[in-house]
């Protein structure tokens, strides 16, 4: 699977344990950075993620800052991104199962590293149900 993957400097760290994760899992990643600690912009990270999955260059996508709301805020604003803030498990499952998610974001000050790696695993492997939820999707994709 290709995936890309963001963050700003509060998600730097969790972003690197993250793509470690990815790669052992066998999955192509892009890193659109941000590569250090040092202060930057969000929605930098944000839209070249997104931006990534709208266009359909990327299966999923997964961004990380502070708390998740802001890198929320900016996937969303993509026609075709379902991006999903999940900071526990049960989040991730419905995500993928009700909502088709295909953008991930965590909250890297949140939540820790153990816990964001069992996010992403399960998020990756968890399908969408379809069904009843595919007309909510496509009700979605009207607005």
């Amino acid at each position: 699977m290709k995936v890309i993957i963001g963050s700003d400097h509060a998600g730097f760290s969790m972003k690197s344990q993250v793509k470690t994760v990815l790669e052992d899992m066998g999955h192509s990643v892009e890193d659109v950075g941000c590569h250090s600690e040092d202060s930057v912009d969000y929605p930098v990270y944000g839209k070249a993620v997104a931006a990534g999955v709208a266009r359909g260059e990327f299966t999923k996508g997964i961004l990380v800052c502070g708390s998740g709301l802001g890198m929320s805020m900016i996937a969303n604003r993509f026609v075709g991104v379902r991006a999903a803030l999940c900071n526990d498990l049960y989040s991730a499952v419905l995500s993928r199962r009700h909502n088709d998610a295909n953008l991930l974001v965590m909250g890297g000050r949140l939540i820790g590293a153990d816990l964001a790696a069992e996010i992403v695993r399960t998020w990756l492997v968890t399908e969408f149900d379809g069904g009843r939820h595919q007309g909510r999707i496509a009700q979605l994709d009207e607005v």
